[in-house]
């Protein structure tokens, strides 16, 4: 039981390095207080884990991969724009919003977490090794793994708001919510495309709308000075 604990722990923590539920918790911890941001998490890879462990490759199977899609870009698509749309309602001079309820931060996580995982290929692992081995210490490992993950990029979260401007930061990890959103569709509908194909085209999606926040700053930008001679 124990080596399945560690065999889970292993595979799951490496799929989920560089994955789209890192950069969500990242783009949380710059946002919400790490312990928040690392319960939230806890809590939907329990859930998550759970239904991979036990019934999610059946599930998995049963829905069409295209509503798994859709559902999960529509997810990356909203926090992408939420994000965007917080980092530039904090645009004014004292460059800080109110942060939200704790309570409300939480059940944000939870459920950006839980809709991002489903159908992931974190939990087709999960499902995959639960097949042939201990459901309960998959379960234990896959839980461990994905969480040591998410710790990993809040630590980075919070190291890089300590040293590179936080929105900045936050403009970036939403646009490249954008990215992951257009390219997670691409790879479900136009399945001719190739891998860097896809990617190219997704691309363009973060780069036109960073173009068009940079053209609405610069705006904003020239209309402040003619404000203030008037």
């Amino acid at each position: 039981m124990i080596a399945t604990i560690l065999l889970s722990f292993g595979v799951l923590f490496l799929a989920e390095l560089g994955d789209k539920s890192q950069l969500m918790a990242l783009t949380f911890s710059l946002r919400y207080r790490w312990w928040v941001v690392l319960a939230g998490i806890s809590v939907a890879s329990v859930a998550v884990n759970l239904i991979a462990a036990g019934v999610g490759h059946f599930l998995g199977a049963a829905l069409p991969a295209n509503v798994i899609a859709v559902v999960t870009a529509l997810t990356l698509l909203t926090v992408g724009l939420w994000t965007l749309r917080d980092a530039l309602s904090s645009a004014d001079e004292s460059g800080e919003t109110p942060a939200p309820s704790t309570r409300n931060a939480f059940l944000v996580v939870i459920s950006a977490f839980m809709l991002a995982e489903l159908g992931d290929r974190t939990m087709f692992a999960a499902a995959a090794l639960a097949s042939n081995n201990n459901w309960l210490a998959v379960w234990i490992g896959a839980v461990a793994g994905m969480v040591a993950a998410g710790a990993l990029a809040i630590a980075v979260g919070k190291f890089a708001g300590k040293h590179l401007p936080e929105r900045g930061i936050a403009i970036a990890s939403g646009l490249l919510f954008l990215f992951f959103a257009t390219k997670t569709l691409l790879d479900a509908f136009a399945t001719g495309l190739g891998g860097w194909a896809s990617a190219g085209l997704a691309l363009l999606v973060p780069v036109l709308a960073g173009a068009g926040i940079g053209a609405w700053k610069l705006s904003r930008a020239k209309r402040v000075p003619e404000s203030t001679l008037a």
